[in-house]
């Protein structure tokens, strides 16, 4: 959920405000429907309880044999939800696993010792047959987020085989980064490519482990599938010779990030025309240079598909997305909070569409790993606007055959505090309400805790992953989710801190 140009960005911090107390009104209504619903099965219980018993012999018998039955399927009976918070704990406590360590690894002699790896091990049964592997995060600013992330690719790449890692960062940036990645410094390369809430030192790691792989018979590459952007498409260019087609194209770009904070919506549609002439001409230079670009990204062999892919993007984003925007900064401050879930999903089916275009038909043969935030990877993140559950996320806009090859795995923190997307001020992690997903995990009584969703049958242990329990946004949002619905796989993080961030 990063956003493009944090500094231009206050109208999206206006709608992100009106968003979460909106939630929070939900929340809440729903934790009083709750009480009340079982307020009212409590007096229903009671008042069954006080009707005469009259049964016939035969209904008695009837009642003896069913009675019977059950015994003879389950000795379980009805609890409290105290109890079944201990249930769940204790389950969490038997069947989670623990990561010894969340600290990317050292690279001796040109690999990792595999041996530093067997706290992960778990993974090799639930990834056998998995091409995708999804990472999330409940904030994009917490330190242990960007560590865990790290080490986990370190894994999923030296011992698992997989070797593209796709970041929720414009899919220009990164291909550009990744051609030039020989060259340039891995702090570079992380400037270059992704976008600035994951400029930390935690997360630096993982750019130089990419950077040491690229010469070896299997090296990580990056790639990005955001249809926002980190920095202007030619910025430093080489491949263009056309310099002053070049110059209003950068300009165009800082031009189209101030229309989609406008609410000018004519003032907009009387600029689009020439805006689409600029980019459809630079389109025209993409095929015109091949060579250029060929020679300015040696590192990228994709390179002139993903440039071409990247200007295309831009036109969509000039015929549609800032309308939708600029729509949304005029209705939103009338009430209109649906306008923000319209442009989010936009975003979200764009991003699905750069990310099932890269796995099917720029690498059909690859295996990625993707680094976003929990909403965009969850398969179900729109039953949780149960108002507005028309409008999808990009986990669930990903085709049945690429989620079915897919390993969602959110993460969650327990406590401590986050870094805002914007200001990075600190954002204290809201005590956990009895029965969250972090409170239930927290029953493993680990630093950090990993719990498989997909492959377990509902028991009285685990009746949580199925039914709905709260979980929490950004460390202060509760929001209500049915986890196996949403993650294939949890990791929490008990207790995190802020990012050191790289100016």
């Amino acid at each position: 959920m990063s956003t493009m140009m944090m500094q231009t960005n206050n109208s999206n911090k206006a709608w992100r405000r009106r968003l979460q107390v909106m939630l929070l009104t939900v929340t809440m209504t729903a934790m009083v429907m709750t009480t009340w619903l079982g307020s009212i099965s409590s007096a229903q219980a009671q008042a069954s309880a006080a009707q005469p018993a009259q049964k016939s012999e035969q209904a008695a018998k009837q009642g003896e044999q069913a009675k019977g039955q059950v015994e003879h399927k389950t000795d379980s009976k009805a609890r409290t939800y105290k109890e079944s918070i201990a249930d769940w704990k204790k389950y969490a406590n038997d069947h989670a696993y623990a990561l010894k360590s969340i600290q990317p690894e050292k690279r001796v002699n040109g690999s990792i010792p595999a041996s530093n790896f067997e706290d992960l091990d778990m993974l090799i049964p639930l990834l056998a047959d998995k091409r995708i592997v999804y990472l999330g995060e409940s904030t994009h600013g917490a330190a242990e987020f960007n560590s865990a992330k790290t080490r986990l690719i370190q894994y999923l790449h030296q011992q698992l085989g997989y070797n593209m890692v796709a970041f929720e960062s414009g899919l220009p940036d990164a291909a550009i980064a990744q051609g030039k990645m020989k060259s340039k410094s891995a702090e570079d390369t992380m400037k270059r490519s992704i976008f600035k809430v994951w400029w930390t030192e935690e997360t630096l790691p993982l750019f130089q482990y990419m950077k040491d792989t690229q010469d070896s018979e299997r090296p990580l590459r990056l790639v990005g599938f955001d249809i926002q952007w980190n920095a202007p498409l030619l910025k430093d260019a080489v491949w263009l010779k056309d310099k002053q087609l070049q110059e209003k194209v950068i300009k165009a770009e800082t031009d189209l990030l101030e229309w989609r904070n406008s609410k000018d919506l004519a003032g907009y549609r009387k600029v689009k025309p020439e805006l689409l002439n600029l980019y459809k001409k630079l389109l025209t230079q993409v095929a015109a240079h091949e060579g250029a670009l060929k020679k300015e990204y040696p590192n990228e062999p994709k390179i002139v598909v993903l440039m071409k892919r990247a200007v295309e993007d831009r036109i969509r984003f000039i015929n549609e997305y800032v309308e939708i925007n600029i729509e949304g900064n005029i209705v939103v401050e009338k009430g209109d909070m649906l306008a923000v879930f319209r442009a989010t999903e936009w975003r979200d089916r764009a991003m699905a569409n750069n990310l099932i275009w890269l796995a099917t038909e720029v690498y059909p043969t690859e295996r990625f790993i993707v680094w976003a935030h929990n909403g965009h990877i969850s398969k179900a993140q729109s039953q949780i606007y149960t108002f507005d559950g028309a409008h999808k996320w990009m986990g669930e806009l990903m085709p049945k055959v690429l989620q079915r090859q897919s390993y969602v795995m959110g993460l969650y923190m327990g406590s401590g505090e986050s870094a805002d997307n914007e200001t990075r001020e600190a954002i204290p992690v809201s005590p956990l309400l009895p029965g969250a997903l972090e409170d239930i995990l927290s029953g493993a009584k680990q630093p950090y805790t990993f719990m498989d969703l997909r492959y377990r049958d509902n028991e009285r242990g685990n009746s949580w992953m199925f039914e709905r329990v709260f979980a929490y946004d950004w460390g202060n949002m509760p929001t209500l989710i049915v986890p196996r619905q949403h993650y294939d796989g949890i990791l929490l993080i008990d207790k995190v801190k802020l990012p050191r961030y790289i100016k």
